[in-house]
């Protein structure tokens, strides 16, 4: 059956398809949420703890 003559409902279900190929798409979240969920908590966690210290340092000695 090629597109010409496929049903909305095909239709709905090849495109659904198509943008799970696509793992960027806006239906699965923006790049910070990939980077923290292949981090997972431990290295989240982390991450913040860098974060908080490099403001402070930042805070100290260049204020």
């Amino acid at each position: 059956m090629g597109r010409d003559n496929e049903t909305p409902e095909e239709r709905r279900e090849r495109l659904r398809q198509k943008e799970l190929k696509h793992p960027a798409s806006s239906i699965h979240g923006s790049v910070l949420s990939d980077l923290v969920g292949g981090l997972g908590w431990k290295g989240t966690g982390l991450m913040i703890l860098l974060l908080i210290i490099g403001f402070i340092i930042y805070a100290t000695f260049f204020r």
